[in-house]
């Protein structure tokens, strides 16, 4: 095992957990059967209560549909869609029985979906609609032990209830308890930025473990105000293990919680209005698209001034309060205070109602979010703690505590993790949160796992109270033919800090220099036009104004201000096309496929090299 730089970082662990995930369902009704346990829309679009004891009984008669259509202890069963009620309840319904779920993205192409469910032999599969029925049927012929494939939108809920209502209940009760913590839960599949997507094993006590750790440290950010009912909205995918967490942390932290499947803004406000949760859990995107609608908001209503004004009195104001806490200084001046009260009632106030009034906590992961915008979210009366995990952990190794937030880091280990910082800087995890392995891949798991120990292929730096700070990915790292290794991650992050910016990728790999290529945001640019009285124009001939030009240069200026000239952007393009994940430059989680990037823009990029 490699050296470290760092001595470990512990914190005290949680109790062991016990049995598996579908006794919270159970023992939840059996204390508080009429305690709100989610909130379902309904055909009118109105939010609908359904108690504990109301989920008991959908999740039971369920599991025994699915043990009267087959499916048994072990089996492996993909869900394919999008975030909604049902595919919560067949979670639990499956792990009631002791089936294995295996998540699939909504936007999974045939061949992807024919790769997890060949590698993870599923004997069935739930979609959400009929594209998603055609697309598996494409590649149906090459999964002979598929038997089964079921349609949320075909009814396939109302049937399996009616095909199990014969069955003894004493019969789902006998799988539930033969269920341990050791028993696998799920089999999630990487994001495949490097290559081929590989199978995590989980098991149920990796994700008992993990939402108990997160309770126990983070439970009072769950509420708006001391002694309110907790409740959040989950619009993170579930097919991701971030939202997977936050579905088990509800139930087993009592979380008023319910669903939204579309996280553009015209589908997402109006439920966070409607549903009014206490506190959300999202990934930096979203809080990034958050702040520039509400900087476009003001643009329009001519009050960009006073906006930009109210976002550097919150910064301030934040990390007055951030010295305060470590005792590097005394807190907001007398005028820094009432600069904030009077930004509180013209800009906060709104920024806060946007998200349905309640929220003053949230919960980030996923990405790096940007410290200045953590500390203005901090100062408009929404607390961001932000964490960091992989799927290989069951989400958060590490998270910024409530009492001492420090911005920039994504936190101290939870409760019962150990961090460490290899001699390579590379960051290593142990816990009772770390995964089995990958599914039939033994190399792989080898490569990741050491006497305990997670290889994480993340680099990073822990500070002397413990907070880690990501830097950079070990794969990423670029190396010019100068022999500069440089990071790539800090230079896009910031370039991206700018309006216009959608997406940008730092290339340089054995070539002289580093360069970019960079993407434009289509919303932000045409804002940003009739702020300046232009007529809309086709997004390809606005990546050669040289207005915009001008622009992006301001962005690429000012990330290298971040780093030495040898790792500096020399030179960019902006493309007509975002990278998306159609075109298998993303991944479902919006991470950069670097590679297949590099090889669809390899004119573009031997361009940026010559002359």
């Amino acid at each position: 095992m490699q050296g470290f730089t760092n001595p470990p970082t512990t914190t005290t662990s949680a109790p062991a957990p016990a049995g598996g995930l579908a006794d919270t369902v159970f023992e939840y009704a059996r204390v508080d059967p009429q305690h709100i346990a989610l909130g379902r829309k309904d055909g009118a679009g109105q939010w609908r209560d359904v108690t504990a004891a109301e989920f008991r009984d959908e999740v039971l008669a369920l599991a025994k549909g699915l043990l009267a259509n087959g499916i048994r202890f072990g089996d492996r069963v993909a869900i394919m869609s999008r975030t909604r009620y049902e595919w919560t309840l067949f979670d639990f319904a499956l792990w009631t029985i002791g089936a294995q779920v295996v998540p699939v993205y909504p936007t999974s192409s045939a061949e992807q979906c024919f790769w997890m469910l060949y590698d993870a032999e599923v004997t069935a599969a739930i979609v959400e609609h009929e594209d998603h029925a055609m697309t598996i049927a494409t590649v149906i012929d090459r999964l002979p032990r598929l038997g089964r494939l079921w349609q949320l939108d075909d009814g396939c809920v109302r049937e399996l209830y009616e095909a199990g209502a014969h069955l003894d209940d004493e019969l789902v009760h006998r799988h539930r308890r033969a269920v341990t913590p050791e028993a696998i839960a799920t089999v999630i599949y990487t994001s495949g930025t490097t290559g081929r997507p590989k199978g995590c094993v989980l098991t149920h006590g990796n994700f008992m473990f993990e939402a108990d750790a997160i309770i126990d440290r983070w439970e009072r950010v769950f509420h708006s105000k001391k002694g309110d009912e907790a409740s959040t909205l989950l619009f993170l995918p579930l097919a991701h293990v971030f939202g997977r967490m936050v579905e088990v942390a509800a139930f087993r932290g009592r979380v008023r919680f319910g669903h939204q499947p579309e996280l553009h803004a015209s589908a997402l406000l109006p439920d966070l209005a409607a549903f009014r949760p206490t506190f959300i859990t999202a990934v930096p995107y979203i809080f990034e698209k958050m702040y520039s609608a509400a900087r476009r908001k003001a643009e329009k209503d001519g009050k960009e001034g006073p906006f930009l004004k109210a976002v550097d009195v919150a910064v301030r104001y934040a990390e007055a309060l951030e010295a305060k806490a470590w005792g590097t200084g005394s807190g907001p001046s007398p005028a820094l205070r009432m600069q904030h009260q009077l930004f509180d009632k013209l800009v906060y106030s709104k920024v806060r109602a946007a998200m349905g009034g309640r929220i003053r906590n949230a919960m980030s992961g996923g990405s790096a979010m940007d410290r200045r915008l953590g500390l203005f979210f901090a100062g408009a009366g929404v607390q961001i703690y932000e964490g960091y995990g992989l799927t290989e952990s069951t989400a958060a190794a590490t998270a910024n505590p409530p009492d001492r937030t420090r911005y920039g880091t994504v936190g101290q280990a939870v409760p019962g993790v150990s961090v460490h910082v290899a001699e390579d800087g590379e960051v290593w995890l142990r816990g009772g949160n770390v995964f089995q392995g990958y599914l039939n891949n033994p190399k792989a798991t080898d490569e990741s796992l050491h006497e305990g120990w997670l290889a994480t292929g993340d680099l990073g730096a822990l500070d002397e109270d413990g907070y880690l700070t990501i830097t950079g990915r070990k794969k990423e790292i670029l190396v010019t033919s100068g022999g500069k290794s440089v990071s790539p991650g800090v230079l896009e992050e910031r370039v991206r800090d700018h309006p216009l910016v959608h997406q940008c990728i730092v290339v340089g790999n054995d070539r002289p220099y580093v360069a970019a290529l960079i993407t434009l945001d289509q919303d932000a640019v045409e804002h940003w036009l009739q702020m300046q009285g232009r007529p809309r124009r086709d997004i390809s001939r606005l990546v050669r104004d040289p207005a915009v030009e001008t622009e992006v240069r301001r962005a690429v200026v000012a990330a290298n201000t971040l780093v030495s000239q040898a790792e500096s952007i020399r030179t960019f393009r902006v493309l007509v096309q975002p990278f998306t994940e159609e075109h298998g430059l993303l991944t479902p989680s919006l991470k950069l496929k670097r590679k297949a990037i590099e090889k669809a823009y390899g004119q573009e990029i031997d361009a940026l090299y010559q002359g």
